[in-house]
């Protein structure tokens, strides 16, 4: 185990050398700075590659530049094949120890474990460390499913720990990252490509492509097709295409089922069921129940889909016809969900909203639509909201090149301006 120790040197902070910290996301790193220096353990979820390990390090960086040793700090990430030597909860229990011996770190120790999901029973040494009154830790994991947050590890912890979903870039972000100016053609631009971090350090469009393809079927094979021993792997991805081609618009497992019997395609709704479960666990797409905004309660049935990033339909399936519509559509629920935002689709007896979004005791409603062409799709874009009765916030967002003055206080705001 001391040799395994030498060769994950190059990996942590201990050196002159600083690991690569990328495009600094202080959205993420505020928020999770605020709830440090507690025994609260802190999970970051996401799909892969959305940038999680990026935060991470970058929290370890802040610590440090806080006045915390670099030798107090520990980073282990499950993706590297130099970590393949920690399989078990005791393979981490003894890499502590070696790491206790080695660094000789005084005080609290800051533990920060990168797709901890691919270790064994590793909810116990996490329940351990941050429960552990004789030695001091404060624990920070990732992970790439959401059902990591149910089962035994909320058992063991109990509400003991806080977690928080790491997106694809937002659009301040992809501005950041390509030093573009905030505009309608800037957003364009971000709406056409993607926002996965990584896609902004290839040098051209096939390189892209290639990548995005290749992450899609790392996350189909590794986060499900092994996770749950899938028996019809290409009805999985066939099920990932249809979610891609159909997000922002209303559907149900049904139409789901009857699309692939149409198609001569032999299925079950309970397969089907599954499958679109395991895409959103691992956080390729993301549903929004219908809500009715009148008896304030979810509708079971039909429902949305979202995509996690648009550079799955840019880069892999752009022939399906899409419009910029839908896509603008999804990058406003993204948006929302960014900022913590519990989101729904509005039903209405006239009509649907197409955001319900609620956090705490803020609430939004929100349409979204291409282009204000007219007087006529003016009034049919605010119908909805102007049919619900109470005083929350509702707001218009668009591609418009003009804002619309308030109308009946209903905001309209330009997508590229809008601050949530």
């Amino acid at each position: 185990m001391k040799e395994k120790f030498a060769q994950i040197r190059k990996y942590n902070f201990w050196n002159e050398k600083t690991p690569e910290l990328g495009f600094l996301r202080k959205n993420y790193t505020e928020k999770i700075f605020d709830y440090t220096n507690n025994k609260l353990v802190k999970v970051l979820v996401g799909q892969r590659r959305a940038g999680k390990s990026y935060v991470l390090r970058q929290i370890i960086s802040r610590l440090i530049a806080s006045g915390i040793n670099p030798r107090n700090t520990l980073y282990i990430n499950k993706e590297f094949t130099d970590f393949d030597f920690l399989a078990s909860c005791r393979d981490l229990e003894n890499l502590l120890n070696i790491y206790r011996a080695e660094m000789q770190p005084e005080g609290k120790v800051w533990l920060f474990i990168d797709e901890i999901q691919n270790i064994d029973r590793w909810e116990h040494f996490v329940n351990s460390c941050s429960q552990n009154f004789a030695e001091s830790y404060e624990v920070f994991i990732s992970g790439s499913n959401s059902k990591m947050l149910s089962g035994e590890l909320a058992t063991l912890l109990s509400g003991r720990y806080v977690s928080f979903e790491i997106l694809p870039f937002s659009f301040e972000e992809y501005c950041g990252i390509t030093q573009k100016d905030s505009s309608k053609q800037s957003y364009i631009d971000y709406l056409q490509t993607g926002a996965l971090p990584e896609l902004y350090h290839l040098p051209n469009e096939e390189t892209r492509r290639n990548y995005v393809s290749a992450l899609k079927d790392t996350v189909l094979l590794r986060d499900i097709i092994q996770r749950h021993s899938i028996k019809d792997p290409r009805l999985l991805e066939d099920i990932f295409v249809y979610l891609v081609n159909n997000a922002s618009s209303i559907i149900s497992l049904t139409n789901i089922v009857n699309f692939f019997k149409t198609n001569g395609r032999k299925t079950t709704y309970d397969t089907v069921s599954a499958y679109t479960g395991y895409i959103e666990d691992a956080f390729l797409v993301h549903k929004a129940e219908r809500y009715d905004i009148r008896g304030k309660e979810t509708i079971s049935g039909n429902c949305k889909y979202y995509i996690n990033d648009l550079a799955y339909k840019n880069f892999l399936y752009s022939g399906f016809g899409y419009g910029v519509g839908y896509q603008l559509e999804n990058l406003i629920y993204l948006a929302l969900r960014s900022e913590g935002f519990e989101v729904y689709v509005g039903a209405l007896r006239s009509g649907e909203v197409d955001f319900v979004a609620t956090k705490n005791d803020r609430k939004l409603y929100v349409q979204s639509t291409y282009i204000l062409a007219d007087e006529k799709t003016v009034a049919r874009e605010y119908a909805p909201l102007e049919s619900i009765a109470d005083n929350y916030e509702k707001i218009v967002v668009s591609l418009d090149d003009v804002a619309l003055p308030d109308r009946n206080g209903i905001k309209h705001v330009q997508a590229w301006k809008w601050k949530i």
